[in-house]
């Protein structure tokens, strides 16, 4: 049985590379039973709660807990590779599939800086020639296309909007209810209500999913304020 790394020992492989030895070492028999049964779908809410709280990490602007939630980020990234590599081939990978296939990600969208200098200046410019890049590398069609329909609502709204201005798409704001768009309650109209204040948040340049995570906090923080003072003393 391998000896688990010894993270300060400094002769030893580069800490990233004794972050895989450690995962391959809580994956392989002999090493921890939970690590042994996940899946990659038993371990998919917990690479959302870790984006979550690398996200809060940098709202709060906490460079300590930035760290360390990168680091637990980093983990998921090593787990999912880990178990991946244990299929057979061809639908096998490894860590080291993933980081050379984001290698060649990015050096083929960044033209202007590994090939010829094409004159590409303004972050406009390379956010346009970035989407352009990946519509062709996926063979999409649609301005829409690849955007998750499984991330929060408020953001899911919010890139829908943005990928369909930039293309020049302007869909008739108030389509047609189909019958089952409304439940009897006004859930429709709320959400065209909200849809709309996406659409020009958007159209501001605002994050509508940070805007009211902020305004959240603050609610939060008043509850917990109002809770103080009405606490019995």
């Amino acid at each position: 049985m391998a000896a688990i790394p010894d993270p300060t020992d400094q002769t030893a492989a580069a800490p990233l590379q004794r972050a895989v030895e450690v995962m391959d070492r809580l994956r392989a028999p002999g090493g921890c039973p939970w690590d042994a049964t996940q899946t990659h779908r038993s371990l998919a809410r917990y690479l959302v709660e870790e984006c979550y709280e690398v996200v809060e990490a940098i709202e709060t602007d906490d460079p300590v807990l930035l760290r360390e939630e990168l680091g637990d980020l980093l983990l998921q990234v090593l787990f999912h590779a880990r178990i991946a590599q244990e299929r057979p081939a061809p639908d096998g990978f490894d860590v080291d599939d993933v980081a050379a296939d984001l290698v060649a990600k990015l050096v083929g969208r960044h033209p202007h800086v590994f090939g010829p200098d094409e004159g590409v200046r303004t972050p406009e410019q390379l956010d346009e020639i970035w989407e352009q890049r990946k519509r062709v590398e996926k063979g999409r069609t649609s301005a829409v296309d690849g955007v998750p329909v499984g991330q929060p609502a408020l953001a899911l709204a919010a890139k829908l909007v943005s990928r369909a201005t930039r293309a020049g798409v302007v869909p008739d704001p108030t389509p047609p209810r189909t019958g089952d768009s409304d439940d009897g309650n006004g859930a429709a109209e709320i959400g065209e209500r909200l849809f709309t204040v996406v659409r020009d948040a958007v159209a501001a340049g605002v994050d509508p999913e940070t805007a009211l995570r902020n305004r959240a906090r603050v609610y939060r923080a008043a509850v917990v304020a109002e809770e103080s003072r009405s606490a019995p003393t």
